[in-house]
């Protein structure tokens, strides 16, 4: 994650992108934007506020070479000349027009900004970002005319989020650059992460511990529930979350002795492993430092609530893994044909 605190914008240029597929053309701007103090102080919070929760980081990729990745490329002409900034912006924009080969390719405002004072694992560093803006809203704007108030209504940027976004910090480690991204039009990532970035996770406790818990959710909602109920795909997240709670390295053999107390639901978490790597195109590793921040940040998201179809609802607590298979009991009713849960309890809370 990084730190804004100290950040501040050094340059900022707006260019549009048209979409290849519709055949509709780019505009550039010659000049930078000269903020008024207003427009600033909204802007700069705008833009970084969203990197600010983002915990997993990416690197450049190329098939062949690094060195012919195009943002990578512009990235550092940028860095590395200071007068290359505006004509590498439409660069960048003529890059990520090139990409859009499907009619759901929205068009847009691009942002380019330099950044300075972003900071990084106790780093300072200047940082390049990236954003597109695909999505304007409705506002209302009021104006005189003889004498009286009317009102029409104008399309904007909405001030909440930004689409599309990337920081590229002029800082790199033995993989390579820093980099950062946020997508909220999830309909498009391919185009945004792998054909206009081209970037890859980067080889950290980070994304392994990550891609381990996507892997676990994804079992514990196509495998467990599918075939053994809530209850048991419940359990089996509570019991996930609480291990990595408890180690600072996770072991795969480890693992499925502390979760599954049988050899079948191990043998189907291998075959599931296996399928898992092929279709995301990863390989997890059996064995990884565990990263605090992504354990915490993924425990909010998991909801481990039963909903049942007479409008009741069952919220264990992530926290207490044995409680359910200890103190909540599933079953069936001949005589109503439904199924049931019986929970056990000293005190009403």
């Amino acid at each position: 994650m990084i730190s804004r605190k100290n950040a501040s914008i050094s340059k900022f240029i707006i260019h549009k992108v048209g979409n290849k597929f519709n055949d509709t053309k780019n505009a550039f701007s010659e000049k930078i934007v000269d903020f008024d103090e207003a427009s600033y102080d909204l802007m700069l919070p705008f833009l970084l506020k969203p990197f600010s929760s983002v915990v997993q980081s990416h690197r450049f990729n190329h098939h062949s070479n690094i060195t012919l990745n195009e943002i990578n490329s512009y990235s550092n002409q940028i860095f590395n000349d200071d007068d290359a900034f505006i004509e590498t912006s439409k660069h960048i924009v003529n890059h990520l027009y090139e990409q859009s080969n499907s009619s759901q390719i929205k068009t847009g405002d691009v942002l380019i900004v330099m950044f300075e004072g972003i900071e990084f694992n106790e780093i300072t560093t200047n940082a390049l970002g990236i954003f597109k803006i695909e999505n304007k809203v409705n506002f209302f704007q009021t104006y005189l005319e003889n004498n009286s108030y009317d009102v029409l209504v104008q399309k904007g940027i909405s001030s909440k989020k930004v689409d599309k976004g990337c920081l590229i910090l002029n800082q790199s480690d033995a993989e390579g650059n820093i980099i950062f991204s946020v997508d909220n039009n999830n309909y498009d990532a391919q185009y945004w992460i792998n054909q206009f970035l081209n970037i890859k996770y980067a080889d950290d406790a980070n994304s392994h511990t990550q891609q381990y818990i996507e892997l676990c959710k994804d079992f514990s909602t196509d495998i467990l529930k599918t075939s053994y109920g809530s209850q048991e795909q419940n359990t089996f997240l509570a019991k996930t979350i609480d291990f990595f709670k408890e180690h600072e390295v996770v072991n795969l053999e480890t693992f499925k002795e502390d979760v599954f107390a049988e050899d079948k639901h191990k043998t189907l978490f291998d075959s599931f492993k296996k399928e898992f790597e092929s279709e995301k195109n990863i390989l997890i590793r059996n064995q990884f430092d565990i990263s605090e921040l992504v354990v915490n940040k993924e425990k909010k998201k998991i909801k481990t609530d039963i909903k049942l179809d007479t409008n009741i609802q069952i919220k264990l607590d992530i926290d207490a893994p044995e409680a359910a298979s200890e103190y909540l009991e599933r079953g069936y009713d001949d005589e109503k044909k439904m199924h049931y849960y019986k929970v056990f309890f000293n005190v009403e809370g």
